[in-house]
């Protein structure tokens, strides 16, 4: 019987197991398919043309720039507001908080508000704020989306960690910044992690940039200007009669993909090198 057990859910694993890695073969193969034959040079080092979305020349460099832009600005305000936010309520609060309790809570229900609500509230924000659709309103909306993922998993990482080390820390004469220090270079790994995990969010989402960020043809030389971003350029491609514009849709649907692997490996090669097994 504990035999069977033990094979039933080993064939379980595996199954789905299977069943995911099918899923994102399915999908990244179906994008390749259709978008491979429609992508080009142009498309990733051109502007829009005259009439781009009516299948004349052009290519998405405004949607790619804006994308790195936005996400790389959100990604900032992100991480210099999340790592201390998560560092106090675990190592400067007591343990058991009633304060972190509630926090850890509100994360929770932030990382479950969908990417519409954020984009209405960014919007709101401005008009109050009177700030127009720029790639400043873009930044700030999708750093309200991507912190609680952000804070949410730096939370659940640093919480593994093991607490003599602190202690240890403590009894041997640092002060809590020094401690903080090392736990970080401790936690890089978990860090890039939700780095990770706020990217693949943040840049590929559209409800977030759709009435916040704008639109234009134009890569943005200020903070105030609108900018375009590649899921929205998607959006606004598939939305198009002529078969040859959807086709580039998918075209910079690889763009995407291909953005979102580069920076991802990217990542966990720096990770590597600052991870724990090397200090």
């Amino acid at each position: 019987m504990k035999n069977f057990e033990e094979q039933f859910f080993k064939t379980l694993m595996i199954v789905s197991a299977s069943i995911i890695i099918g899923v994102l073969v399915f999908i990244i193969g179906t994008i390749v398919y259709k978008g491979l034959p429609a992508l080009s040079w142009d498309m990733i080092t051109k502007l829009p043309g005259g009439g781009f979305y009516l299948g004349k020349e052009g290519g998405v460099l405004n949607a790619i720039i804006g994308s790195l832009y936005i996400v790389g600005g959100s990604l900032i305000i992100s991480i210099f507001l999340s790592i201390p936010v998560v560092m106090f309520i675990n190592f400067y609060l007591p343990a058991g908080s009633a304060f972190g309790n509630i926090t850890r809570f509100t994360f929770d229900i932030l990382f479950g508000i969908p990417s519409i609500v954020y984009g209405a509230f960014g919007f709101a924000l401005m008009v109050y704020l009177g700030i127009r659709a720029s790639l400043l309103g873009g930044i700030i909306t999708v750093a309200m989306l991507i912190m609680p993922i952000m804070m949410r998993s730096l939370d659940e990482v640093t919480r593994l960690l093991s607490r003599d080390l602190p202690d240890a820390l403590l009894s041997l004469g640092a002060t809590k910044y020094e401690m903080i220090k090392v736990i970080l270079r401790q936690l890089m790994p978990g860090i890039v992690t939700a780095v990770l995990l706020a990217l693949g969010r943040g840049i590929g989402d559209a409800a977030t940039v759709l009435f916040t960020a704008g639109y234009t043809d134009n890569i943005p030389n200020a903070l105030d200007q609108p900018a375009a971003t590649l899921p929205l350029s998607i959006f606004f491609q598939l939305g198009s009669p002529v078969a040859e514009v959807q086709n580039r849709a998918y075209a910079s649907a690889v763009i995407l993909t291909a953005v979102i692997l580069v920076l991802s490996f990217a990542a966990r090669y720096f990770s590597s090198r600052f991870s724990k097994n090397k200090l």
